[in-house]
C-alpha cells in the first residue's frame, strides 16, 4: 500500500483524504410546524384582502398564460411526432400513451399542433 501509484489513484478518486471530512453536526432542531407549513408565493402572509386579491389574481393569470403556452408546445410536439414523413412517426394512440391523454384528445392536439406549425411557417 505504500506504492506511489496507489496513493495517486486513491487521492484522485477521493480516497482517504475525502474520508477524513465529516458532515457538520446539526446545532439545532428545526421546528416541527415549519416543515408542515406550506408557502404558496407568500400569499398566506398577506393580511389586506385587496392586496391578496390583486396578488393572487396576478399569479392566476401568469399560471394560466404559462399553461396555455405549454399546451401549444405539447401540440407542436405531438404534430411533429405524428408526422408521417418521420421514420419514427408515432400513432395518436402512442402519443396519447406517452402524454397520458385519451386517443381522441391526442388526435385533436396533433391537429391543433399542425395548425400552429402552419401559422409559424406563414409568419416567417
Amino acid at each position: 500500500m505504500s506504492d506511489p501509484a496507489h496513493r495517486q489513484r486513491s487521492s484522485e478518486s477521493g480516497g482517504s483524504a475525502a474520508r477524513r471530512f465529516r458532515p457538520a453536526p446539526l446545532l439545532f432542531e428545526p421546528r416541527a410546524d415549519d416543515a408542515e407549513t406550506e408557502h404558496f408565493f407568500d400569499l398566506e402572509s398577506i393580511d389586506d384582502p385587496r392586496e391578496l386579491l390583486r396578488r393572487s389574481t396576478e399569479l392566476a393569470l401568469a399560471f394560466r398564460a404559462a399553461a396555455e403556452q405549454a399546451t401549444d408546445f405539447q401540440a407542436v410536439a405531438a404534430a411533429e411526432l405524428a408526422d408521417p414523413r418521420r421514420f419514427d412517426a408515432l400513432s395518436t394512440a402512442e402519443i396519447a400513451a406517452r402524454a397520458d391523454w385519451t386517443p381522441d384528445y391526442a388526435a385533436k392536439m396533433v391537429e391543433y399542433g399542425r395548425g400552429l406549425q402552419k401559422q409559424r411557417r406563414t409568419a416567417d
